[in-house]
């Protein structure tokens, strides 16, 4: 499932879309975070994005999984099979940072949209909102991590 498809690695096809998907998060989280008026007109942004990133970060991440076993299959070794094992190891990361920040920001909507009077008490407010902008600089580090990792794997270094 992970593999291939019409021979193309899945790898080179998704993981584009955790490359979007994630900085979204980071970015429309924060603000959803950090400016409580715009939270009625993003919240919708903010529950899409909270489920789809950390679900396009795992396919990147399993579908990387699966090219790296057919590299190691067709005798990859080296220096080349160390830069990979770098950027596998900046794509977990991202996979769980993310999806930590997806389900902060899943909770963080969840109690501010309620249609009852009732509030959420402003401490607690304050302390989900250090806890998605936390989540959200780490998503956004391991993103760029993984991606530069990867092109420099790939495409080699130019220093």
């Amino acid at each position: 499932m992970f593999d291939q498809i019409n021979g193309m690695p899945v790898h080179a096809l998704v993981l584009h879309a955790a490359v979007v998907f994630v900085p979204l998060l980071a970015l429309v989280a924060v603000v959803y975070a950090v400016v409580p008026r715009w939270r009625p007109k993003i919240g919708w942004a903010a529950i899409l994005l909270a489920v789809a990133a950390p679900v396009t970060a795992f396919v990147a991440m399993e579908s990387g999984e699966k090219l790296y076993d057919r590299l190691v299959a067709s005798g990859m070794t080296g220096p080349a099979l160390e830069k990979i094992d770098a950027h596998s190891g900046f794509g977990t990361m991202t996979f769980y940072f993310t999806l930590a920040l997806g389900v902060a920001t899943l909770v963080m909507t969840f109690l501010t949209l309620r249609t009852t009077t009732k509030r959420l008490p402003r401490a607690a407010d304050v302390l989900l909102a250090v806890v998605v902008l936390a989540l959200a600089a780490l998503s956004g580090y391991y993103v760029f991590r993984t991606g530069d990792s990867g092109a420099q794997a790939v495409w080699g270094t130019t220093s």
